[in-house]
């Protein structure tokens, strides 16, 4: 079967049926096999921010770095946290502080002034899990941003030949799952080598059910 959308609308569909009735909302989860691919190559190194077109139940979590006016506006956007330069460089050395602020947020903005900092009292907690921060101007519309990347998902290949990433919540409609993992698609298939034609097997599975197995 291809990856296209009714096929993928389809697949959506099942694996929310088999999903069971549970008393929690489900996060939807899209997996890929790579095949025919050099993992030791850049080609087998794959990380990549998607927006996707429909926000989910579950947005991403943001932590902005700033200073300043560019901290008191992100504030105000009601973004999930905020640390300044002396709560930076207060966590310096801070090995499990580190690692709760680096498993705590989806997404880190900074302040570009500051990346410096950041890459070296945060990079060795982020780096590792494809989360360096974007970096911005001090003078950027951090409301819009933070709007944007509350719907990206990190699109990541590392050391397997294998891309899994959530792609919504089972409370959204079947299209707008499908549409959010059609937008994976094309991105992907600007990064690897054949295109899609490197995906071997694709499975569309939510948190407590079965997998749907699609062969391209």
């Amino acid at each position: 079967m291809p990856l296209d959308k009714k096929t993928l609308l389809d697949a959506v569909k099942e694996a929310k049926a088999k999903s069971g009735q549970k008393k929690f909302n489900q996060t939807v989860d899209f997996i890929l096999d790579i095949k025919e691919i050099d993992m030791k190559a850049p080609e087998g190194k794959i990380t990549e921010v998607v927006e996707l077109p429909h926000v989910s139940a579950k947005p991403n979590k943001i932590c902005v770095i700033a200073t300043g006016e560019l901290a008191f506006k992100a504030r105000r956007a009601n973004v999930d946290n905020v640390v300044e330069r002396a709560d930076l460089e207060a966590l310096a050395g801070k090995k499990k502080d580190l690692r709760k602020i680096a498993s705590g947020f989806d997404v880190f903005i900074s302040e570009a002034p500051l990346m410096p900092t950041v890459g070296k009292v945060l990079g060795p907690a982020l780096g590792p899990r494809g989360k360096m921060p974007i970096p911005i101007p001090p003078n950027a519309d951090i409301e819009a941003l933070i709007s944007k990347y509350r719907k990206t998902v990190l699109v990541r290949m590392r050391n397997q030949p294998v891309i899994q990433m959530s792609i919504g919540t089972v409370d959204q409609s079947d299209e707008d799952l499908t549409d959010n993992i059609l937008a994976v698609l094309r991105v992907l298939e600007g990064k690897l080598k054949r295109g899609l034609k490197n995906v071997d097997v694709a499975f569309i599975k939510t948190s407590m059910g079965s997998p749907v197995k699609i062969k391209p």
